[in-house]
């Protein structure tokens, strides 16, 4: 590899490439382009795609890192089935969330955090800080005035939770974030259009009050009580 290869723009560059290599074969796959066709081979990745055979490389690796394809002998790179694909990957949960809207894949989803993110809040009354306590009450604030229209109410519904997760001081819960916030975008949209407005700020503030107050079972009551209400909404059977 050449100078001008190694220099951080062509570096730079290279990255860039293999993630929109990434991204665009990705959501081929999850909307089913290679259902009834083989998944292409390296060589005409490239060529259709005007990339490199080391960017197309590095693509497909992460790929089989996400589950979505793998390598086999004398059958080159094949696509995995659904039941294999890892919905933890932020990428993989986007763009199946995207593929197709799924009330069943929210459903999924929110039974996830009803297993979750009530104990996170009993944890983060026994274990926050106060560093925790004002991220929380700050989440809380941006929703009040996403009510007002003053800021997004969404991003801030989003925080107020993110906050929680942090909190319980658990660091598998905390690398949760990442997921809870990807789907919480299309399970806050579809909940809200169906209520006909945003989170519900009095459940959300019963949850911080018992946070801060250090009462872990009325913290947890509170959460379970949201994600219910979110359940009840997409009609969990």
């Amino acid at each position: 590899m050449t100078d001008s290869e190694n220099s951080p723009v062509s570096a730079l560059l290279r990255r860039n490439l293999t993630h929109g290599m990434l991204d665009t074969l990705g959501r081929a796959i999850v909307t089913g382009r290679y259902e009834s066709r083989p998944f292409p081979t390296e060589a005409e990745i490239a060529k259709t795609h005007g990339v490199s055979r080391s960017v197309t490389r590095e693509a497909v690796k992460m790929l089989t890192a996400k589950g979505l394809v793998s390598a086999r002998p004398r059958q080159g790179t094949v696509v995995q089935p659904a039941s294999a694909w890892n919905l933890f990957d932020t990428d993989v949960l986007r763009w199946t969330l995207e593929r197709k809207f799924s009330v069943e894949l929210l459903r999924h989803f929110n039974q996830l955090r009803v297993a979750i993110e009530p104990e996170a809040a009993a944890l983060a009354a026994r274990f926050g800080d106060e560093a925790d306590f004002l991220a929380i009450r700050a989440g809380l604030e941006q929703m009040e005035a996403g009510e007002a229209g003053l800021t997004d109410p969404l991003e801030a519904d989003i925080a107020f939770h993110v906050a929680i997760l942090r909190a319980s001081k658990n660091p598998f819960y905390a690398q949760l974030q990442t997921v809870v916030s990807t789907a919480l975008r299309t399970s806050i949209r579809f909940t809200n259009k169906i209520k006909g407005r945003s989170a519900n700020i009095p459940d959300h503030a019963a949850v911080a009050d018992a946070i801060l107050a250090r009462d872990p079972v009325a913290a947890k009551v509170a959460m379970t009580r949201i994600i219910g209400d979110v359940l009840t909404l997409i009609g969990d059977e």
